[in-house]
This record gives C-alpha cells, structure tokens and sequence, in this order.
C-alpha cells in the first residue's frame, strides 16, 4: 500500500485519475494499492520566533539571524481536522503493511 498526498482535492482527483484509482472514500481516493489524499494547503508553519524565546516577540537587528536549533513547527489555524485524516491514513496504511509494528518493535528495544 503506498499513500499520495497532494496539495489540495483537485490534485488528488487528477492524480487518482492518471494512476488508475477510481474509488472514492471519506477523505482520499483508494486502489490499485494506493491512497490518494489531500491536505487542502499548508497543515503546519514554522513557529514564530517568539515561540523559541519570549525575548523574540519585538526582535532587533541585534538578534537576526534567529536560527533555533532544532526548528520547530505549529499547526496551521483551522486545519485539525485536516491533519486528522492525513495521520489516520498513514496510521491505516502501517497497520495493513506491518509497518507500525516492526517500528515500534525497533523503537521498544
């Protein structure tokens, strides 16, 4: 099973369409051993500076480049529910593959 994420329903229609997938379900297109989904835009953002150190919500020239070490992402407003079926279908897509278990076999040694 492989997943296709696209950047928006239209995308994902079109990409279903030249792969063969032809079967509509809530949130993606499935066949063929593929899911086609979209995620409707951006699902995350880089974090603000102000979310590394308080000290950064008026910055200065003085503190540029701001380079946090490791960079950190947010969710973009509204999308939840988007983000939800994405993590639903890779969830859906390592259980029918095995995969989740051999990964957390090996990350629970």
């Amino acid at each position: 099973m492989k997943l296709v994420i696209c950047e928006k329903p239209s995308v994902a229609k079109a990409v279903a369409s030249a792969l063969g997938v032809t079967s509509r379900a809530d949130g993606c297109f499935e066949g063929n051993g593929l899911i086609v989904s979209w995620c409707v835009g951006h699902l995350v953002s880089p974090m603000d500076a102000a979310g590394y150190d308080l000290g950064y919500k008026k910055w200065k020239y003085d503190d540029l480049p701001i380079l946090p070490e490791p960079f950190r992402y947010v969710l973009a407003k509204g999308k939840e529910e988007a983000l939800e079926m994405v993590r639903s279908l890779i969830d859906e897509m390592y259980r029918e593959t095995g995969t989740f278990a051999t990964a957390e076999y090996i990350e629970n040694r």
